[in-house]
């Protein structure tokens, strides 16, 4: 019998698997690092796109707010003219009323009575200080200043009488009241 000796073929068969699994192993961890590094590349560009759209966003933040800030100092110029309107239209209504004011006291002054002060206190109370030839000339000047429709409840404060003269001199407080024209009492404000 011829004597075959399978020692070399078999060894020369495992290097060729060894050589064979360690090209597929490098072959493995080329293709593992290729996909590593294309995963790693897919997330950074990810993030970067991401950090592009943050940055971006954060500029038209900060132009909105610049832009909130601007209407703010709109509004509040907005407001502050406004109520300029609103006190310039208040001074308006109020112009013909002291008119009004001077034209009554003048009208409902009886004889004898000199005014030496007029005061205006508040929105709506008036004093009034003068000097008198008698008591009775200050209350007959106290109803007339209550039957008036631009005045009510009329006040004497003090009255003095000076034992030289026979004069006497008063304060008086009323309240200024307007009277209601036609149209606003026939709409019931």
């Amino acid at each position: 019998m011829t004597r075959i000796n399978l020692l070399p073929w078999r060894e020369t068969y495992r290097i060729e698997k060894n050589n064979e699994f360690y090209v597929v192993l490098g072959l493995c961890m080329a293709l593992a690092a290729g996909v590593g590094f294309g995963g790693y590349k897919y997330a950074e560009d990810k993030v970067n796109f991401q950090t592009t759209r943050n940055d971006r966003l954060n500029t038209e933040i900060a132009l909105l707010q610049e832009e909130l800030k601007e209407i703010k100092e709109l509004e509040e110029t907005k407001n502050n003219l406004l109520a300029r309107m609103e006190i310039i239209q208040q001074l308006q209504g109020q112009r013909p009323q002291i008119v009004h004011t001077f034209h009554e006291i003048a009208t409902r002054l009886p004889d004898g009575i000199f005014l030496t002060a007029m005061k205006q206190q508040g929105e709506k109370q008036l004093e009034l200080q003068g000097r008198a030839e008698s008591n009775a000339r200050v209350s007959a000047l106290m109803r007339r200043m209550d039957r008036s429709e631009y005045f009510t409840n009329p006040r004497l404060d003090v009255i003095e009488s000076d034992k030289d003269d026979s004069i006497s001199t008063f304060k008086l407080s009323l309240v200024q009241d307007k009277p209601k024209t036609e149209k606003e009492s026939d709409d019931g404000i």
